[in-house]
This record gives structure tokens, sequence and C-alpha cells, in this order.
């Protein structure tokens, strides 16, 4: 395991090549080294295509390095089996969609209650109690038991965040989290992620939306698959 001194993400000269249908290969990372801090409150910026989401699938063990190598919680994600990956995953990540992606089929409640079941680190007999919990924390507790089509998009949104850290995973990842909300939607969604960052966890956060990326410790700029400049929200280059 990593000293709780050392960052809880590191990337070190990671570069990420996809195969194309004509042959030719897309380049989507580019020698990237970045370390995000325990506690730390992450944006990542820059135009589309320009390897934000490779970043964060990277982090997550979605994906694995062409070169280098991603460190994630004290574990060398190119070692793991995919089989280990996926457990690993499943205590230590928690994954926020633009889209939301719950399960239509099932309430707001089952949503969290199941990714917990999923994993078995949450045990059965207070599976119910934390969901609702989250649900509080994320401000829809009285919304628990409908559907999530019943809700509006700023309400299914702090479900998946909810959802997402179901298992108090260490790290949580969003991509574009306010992508789909009204400002005042994105607002509520905004100080939820404030909220988890003081209790301490990390959060790193792929965005267009410069108010979310102003409420970040810190942000990272993209550009052609590299990091091209690192800002600390103060405004100072860091």
């Amino acid at each position: 395991m990593a000293e709780p001194s050392a960052p809880l993400v590191a990337f070190r000269s990671v570069s990420k090549t996809f195969s194309r249908p004509e042959g030719l290969p897309l380049v989507a990372l580019s020698d990237v080294t970045l370390a995000v801090a325990r506690g730390e409150w992450l944006a990542v910026l820059g135009k589309s295509g320009c390897g934000k989401t490779t970043l964060l699938n990277l982090a997550a063990g979605l994906d694995r390095p062409t070169t280098g190598e991603v460190q994630v919680a004290g574990a060398m994600l190119r070692a793991l089996s995919e089989t280990a990956l996926a457990g690993w995953r499943g205590r230590h990540v928690g994954v926020v969609f633009q889209f939301f992606q719950l399960l239509p089929t099932l309430t707001v409640l089952e949503n969290v209650v199941i990714a917990m079941e999923f994993t078995g680190v949450i045990t059965r007999a207070v599976r119910r109690k934390r969901a609702l919990e989250l649900l509080a924390l994320t401000g829809i507790a009285d919304q628990a038991d409908k559907l999530p089509g019943a809700l509006s998009g700023g309400q299914q949104q702090r479900a998946a965040i909810a959802r997402a850290m179901a298992n108090d995973p260490p790290l949580l990842l969003a991509d574009e989290p306010t992508g789909n909300l009204d400002s005042r939607t994105a607002a509520a969604v905004i100080e939820v992620f404030a909220e988890l960052t003081r209790g301490g966890t990390t959060l790193m956060v792929v965005t267009h939306d410069a108010e979310l990326a102003r409420q970040a410790d810190r942000s990272v700029e993209m550009s052609d698959g590299m990091i091209v400049s690192k800002r600390r929200s103060t405004g100072g280059e860091s």
C-alpha cells in the first residue's frame, strides 16, 4: 500500500495509442505525468478529443496504458489481471457519467444498494441505511422510492453520485457531470462535489464547465493528448 502522504493517483510517462481501421495509430495520450493528492479536487479541461476521457478511463482501470505506469490507491494497475482489476475498481473507484446510467426499473434507493451488492464491501445489514445516508448527502432522500424516470436531470445526476459513492471509494471520477444540466441544477451538483471533497474524497472531473473548474483545487488543461498547463484555483501556476 502507498504511504498516506503519497498521491492517490499517479501517472508516470503515460501514453495511450489506439489502432484505427485504416491502420493509422491514434495517439490519445502522449507522455503524461500527473499526480493527484489525497482529498484533492482536480478539474481536467480541454477541447473534445484532447485525451480527457482517456485519462479518466486509465485512472479507473477501464483501459490500460500503451507505455508508462498508472498507480491508484497504492495499486500498480498494469500488474493486475482483468479479474483482479474489476475487484479493485469496485472497492476504490466511483464513476459518474454525463448521462447518469441509472437502471430504469429500479428505484433510486435500489440503484444505490445494488452497487454495494456487486462488491460485498458494505455488509448487507447496513446497505439500506448507507444508501439513505448518501441520498441525504446528495439532497434527494425524499426521492428514494421513485424510479429514475420520475426525477429531474439534476436529481438523477445526484442519484448517480450517491451510487458512485456507495462503496466509500477514495477516488471519484466524473466525466462531464454537469454537461446536460442548467446552471442552477449544475450549482447543486457542484456543492455535492464540494461536500465530498471536504470529507476526504479525491475527485477528478472532466469538464467544459468554467464554474465547475473554478471550484476545484486545481485544474489541468489538455491538448493533443498532453497536459499543456496546470493552475491552482487561486489563479497561480502550479
